[in-house]
């Protein structure tokens, strides 16, 4: 039995990639995984990879009764260290300031006790806009612990902040959470 519960939100951005060497990394330090994902992340790496990461099923709706009984929300949420969403989108730091949920992931998010982690993720043009600088100040003033962006190469070939961190430094940046308790 892992010592400590990670849930890793998964959202839709090309730096979801990323994420399954974080889960991967975690795991081989003796951290339990489930990875939850939004239908706009199975457009970059699908359930199977994380499954088989985790060694987990991976959950992704809301609705899933046979498993979770009281929602997953509920189940999933009440038995973690700590939750992590990674890649973080614009639209999820939107949600998540604002308090919306319209998913399994940002419900998650409005759901856990534990301390939160993000690790944003998304074009320099949407990093430095007005309406993400001010959901990230938010968040931060919420408590969530943010993790990058880097600056670096993005997937629409320029060069800028926006990058995700890299799953090292995340890894590194749960384990310091789970260790403060």
């Amino acid at each position: 039995m892992s010592r400590h519960e990670v849930l890793i939100g998964v959202t839709g951005g090309v730096a979801a990639y990323k994420t399954a060497a974080l889960v991967s990394q975690l795991v081989q330090a003796d951290v339990g995984v489930t990875v939850v994902m939004t239908a706009a992340a199975e457009q970059f790496v699908g359930r199977a990879t994380f499954a088989a990461l985790s060694g987990r099923p991976v959950a992704v709706s809301l609705f899933e009764s046979n498993r979770f009984p009281l929602g997953a929300h509920i189940a999933l949420a009440e038995r973690v260290d700590a939750y992590c969403v990674a890649p973080a989108t614009a639209d999820f730091l939107s949600k998540a300031a604002r308090g919306a949920a319209d998913d399994l992931v940002s419900t998650l998010y409005l759901s856990v006790t534990s301390p939160v982690l993000v690790a944003p993720a998304m074009n320099c043009e949407m990093w430095e806009k007005a309406a993400v600088q001010r959901n990230v100040a938010q968040l931060a003033e919420d408590g969530v612990h943010l993790v990058g962006p880097d600056e670096g190469w993005l997937s629409c070939r320029r060069q800028g902040f926006g990058r995700m961190a890299a799953p090292e430094e995340i890894c590194r940046a749960i384990q310091d959470v789970l260790a403060r308790g």
